[in-house]
């Protein structure tokens, strides 16, 4: 037997509070954690990923919510730090199957009823807003929300009263002393929960390899009133995530101090500012904001853009305008660009593929010291530990990577190896005042979601699209007489994406020959076995394909009967 299974045999007795992370491991996104002690399940987040390069096709990922499907009796709500996508993007899918109620910040909720209303949801959803210092009491849990600094308003750090002790999220965080908005991460507090004594902190590890602490939001504003008074003359155009709404106050007061009308592009960015503006997050006076229509109205000096595209998304605003196919904008030589965010891993070629096109458009591009990060480094990390003084290290939020290095951070601080667990989306860790273990594995594989298609797509599909798309398709056409299996017409052999068939017909003709040649072979047999020729017919043609040209294409021969 192996050592894993055997631990986990020597755990499964272990009586304690559970954590389930059902995303958010291994990975950068997809957040969402099951805490559960006997009755009661919380869960923590429910974000969404974007899909990988070898995802063909396939526009987001959302987590597997089979245990909490099950479980369905003992959930007892969602619980959202923050609105970000990666923390809330997959509600309209999971709401669907799992309708329980959302409490949220302000900020936080109304970003969420804007996906709700989208997806028809608002009505049967119920919502609750919560301030930070307020608590709720769900199941068997005590929840308070406590107050700390993010690239968007409104974030919050969780404390999780539970019957076997003090569980704190901290949600993604950083520690911020001069915020664009609201106030500075209440330390007070956080020190005040770790003199109760923490059995649990799950920390944020996303900037855990970068020492040292994470400049302030405010020092962006700097920078930006610096290249608006170098480029005066000059039309802006500010690309950034559409929920960093501290960084488009930002751009708007610098565009209010050199006169600047705002225009908004990007469904996302229009409905984040329109919602954030009215909740009074974002200030700005009156009349700034215009219409994209209305731009022509302008001179180049007296406009600021803010757009999405940031990390090159193909269907996004920026990188349609560096393609040439937006409708309303055209980059052209002198515009500045300012890309105000840092490419998330995976994204660098196609950041890099926008910075080029809009280059060689003649605009000038601008991407150094233009973001700062609203994860927390080393010292913000080790800042945490020392308040909370927790018996168990949970590293959070991160790759494999990040949660080794976070680990070794949290040895460092003097909490014990056997304390520190690393562990997978799925595993479900059970801890108690005693001792703590993987005590069992839940589904977390993540579900596809492509066009309308939710979980249609698996391993399978995406085998065959990675097979087409690397090697192309043959399709084999025959007909043949009902009773006699007599060839009344072809092969006729369609081939798409694996040669140009007008400069290959005597490789076709030859593959033709092939086929004919393998449809004889069992028709002399009297094999009328329709499965049977299509794999002669299959085989045949696969192995001459390959000898001729080293290619493998999918062959699909389809059998007519007339």
């Amino acid at each position: 037997m192996k050592e894993k299974e055997k631990n986990l045999m020597k755990q499964a007795d272990l009586k304690g509070v559970k954590i389930i992370p059902l995303g958010g491991l291994e990975q950068i996104g997809m957040n969402i954690t099951a805490i559960e002690y006997e009755d009661s399940i919380i869960v923590i987040d429910c974000g969404l990923s974007f899909p990988e390069d070898e995802m063909l096709g396939i526009d987001l990922v959302i987590p597997d919510v089979t245990y909490l499907k099950d479980n369905i009796d003992k959930v007892k709500g969602f619980v959202i730090t923050h609105g970000h996508e990666d923390h809330i993007g997959s509600l309209p899918y999971i709401l669907k199957d799992i309708n329980v109620p959302i409490y949220a910040t302000k900020l936080t909720t109304a970003i969420i009823e804007n996906k709700l209303k989208e997806h028809n949801l608002l009505k049967n959803t119920k919502r609750k807003v919560i301030k930070h210092g307020q608590s709720i009491n769900l199941g068997c849990f005590r929840i308070e929300f406590i107050r700390t600094n993010h690239s968007i308003a409104d974030a919050s750090a969780l404390a999780i009263f539970t019957p076997a002790g003090i569980i704190f999220h901290t949600g993604d965080f950083k520690v911020d002393y001069t915020p664009v908005f609201g106030e500075p991460i209440d330390l007070q507090r956080i020190g005040e929960i770790g003199k109760k004594g923490v059995l649990a902190l799950l920390c944020d590890s996303t900037n855990v390899e970068r020492p040292g602490y994470t400049m302030s939001e405010s020092t962006v504003g700097k920078t930006f009133d610096t290249i608006f008074s170098d480029n005066s003359k000059q039309r802006i155009i500010v690309a950034t995530f559409a929920s960093n709404v501290d960084r488009v106050q930002q751009v708007i007061n610098s565009a209010a101090r050199y006169n600047r009308k705002i225009v908004v592009e990007g469904r996302s960015m229009v409905n984040i500012i329109t919602v954030a503006k009215e909740l009074g997050y974002i200030r700005m006076p009156d009349n700034m904001l215009i219409d994209i229509e209305m731009m022509k109205n302008y001179t180049d000096d007296q406009l600021v853009l803010i757009t999405t595209g940031s990390q090159g998304e193909t269907m996004a605003a920026l990188p349609r305008m560096a393609a040439s196919i937006h409708k309303k904008v055209t980059i052209k030589p002198g515009d500045v660009v300012i890309l105000s965010s840092t490419p998330i891993p995976g994204n660098e070629k196609a950041v890099s593929k926008v910075i080029n096109e809009l280059t060689m458009k003649g605009a000038k591009v601008i991407y150094q010291d233009t973001h700062v990060s609203g994860h927390a480094c080393q010292e913000e990390i080790k800042l945490m530990y020392t308040l909370l003084k927790p018996k168990y290290a949970v590293p959070v939020h991160g790759e494999y990577k990040h949660l080794v290095r976070h680990a070794e951070l949290a040895q460092s601080l003097g909490i014990v190896k056997e304390n520190i667990f690393v562990i997978s989306s799925g595993d479900v860790l059970t801890l108690s005042d005693e001792r703590g273990g993987v005590t069992g594995k839940v589904p977390a594989q993540g579900i596809l979601v492509d066009g309308l298609g939710v979980g249609d797509v698996g391993n399978i599909v995406l085998r065959d699209r990675l097979l087409l798309s690397e090697n192309g398709l043959i399709i084999v056409v025959i007909s043949l007489e009902k009773y006699s299996n007599q060839v009344l017409s072809g092969p006729d052999i369609v081939s798409r994406g694996f040669v140009y068939v007008r400069e290959s017909e005597n490789l076709m003709d030859e593959a033709r020959e092939v086929v004919v040649r393998a449809l004889d072979k069992c028709l002399n047999r009297n094999n009328a076995d329709w499965g049977k020729m299509k794999t002669e017919i299959k085989d045949s043609l696969s192995d001459f394909i390959w000898k001729k040209t080293k290619r493998n294409p999918m062959i699909l021969p389809i059998i007519m009967e007339v």
